[in-house]
């Protein structure tokens, strides 16, 4: 339940078109449920504004399916994400509803179209189109948000006109999602050109000395770019939810 919900049900108690026994039913389950291989949290849309995410990676196909059952049950968006192939096809056969992106492992479902976030899109760019899985799960997680946001593919530091050619959208982002392999460049650069907030995403892609992600991560930590905020490797999941965190709520 969200806060919009929770108003609502408020306002129909107070009109008497639900009684008090009905509403504390509903109530009864709100901060959260237990459906037996997890507690599904219906209380975390009132507290951060969005609600609990499934972390499909390590759960069956009929735990994930139990869980999603659960948020629609209670009328909730709903995003899983890491969610292998095999999986998805089980999810989908009980709960064809769902939608699923393939690249960027997710499955997702959206209720009534509330108003996206008073903010200027975010731009998610990306170094290369072997980061394109990563920008994908963060675009798939912004969406959830209802945060408006816009891609970029393969401008990297290899060809660095290709960035600056992109420099007007760059400035009038609300803040950008930066995706690289490799040595990690493509936040510093960035960040030296915009004074939105940045948020740097390593990815494991690279050859050997990369070290699966933990170069460009290091190198993103020291970045000399003053004030880079810097997730795991390959967390797109994680850069989107740092923007939520950052950008103005709707009233």
């Amino acid at each position: 339940m969200n806060a919009e919900r929770l108003r609502e049900l408020l306002v129909r108690v107070r009109s008497g078109d639900c009684g008090l026994e009905d509403a504390l039913e509903e109530l009864r389950r709100l901060p959260y449920v237990d459906v037996g291989i997890a507690t599904v949290d219906h209380h975390r849309a009132l507290r951060q504004g969005v609600p609990e995410v499934i972390f499909g990676e390590g759960k069956s196909g009929e735990d994930i399916t139990r869980i999603v059952e659960e948020l629609l049950r209670a009328e909730s968006d709903v995003l899983v994400t890491r969610v292998a192939p095999d999986k998805a096809s089980l999810v989908l056969e009980r709960i064809p509803s769902l939608r699923h992106n393939a690249l960027a492992r997710t499955l997702s479902h959206r209720g009534a179209e509330g108003p996206l976030r008073p903010a200027a899109p975010v731009l998610v760019v990306c170094a290369g189109t072997s980061d394109l899985a990563v920008a994908e799960e963060t675009m798939e997680t912004l969406a959830a948000l209802r945060i408006d946001a816009r891609r970029v593919v393969d401008v990297g530091v290899a060809g660095l006109h290709r960035l600056l050619a992109r420099r007007d959208e760059l400035l009038a982002a609300s803040a950008v999602i930066a995706i690289a392999g490799m040595e990690g460049a493509l936040p510093s650069v960035i960040g030296g050109l915009v004074a939105c907030p940045v948020i740097a995403v390593p990815t494991s892609i690279g050859y050997g000395s990369a070290l699966g992600g933990v170069t460009a991560m290091l190198a993103m930590l020291t970045s000399c770019a003053s004030g880079l905020t810097v997730v795991n490797i390959d967390n797109g999941f994680g850069a989107a939810m740092a923007v939520h965190r950052m950008l103005p709520r709707n009233p």
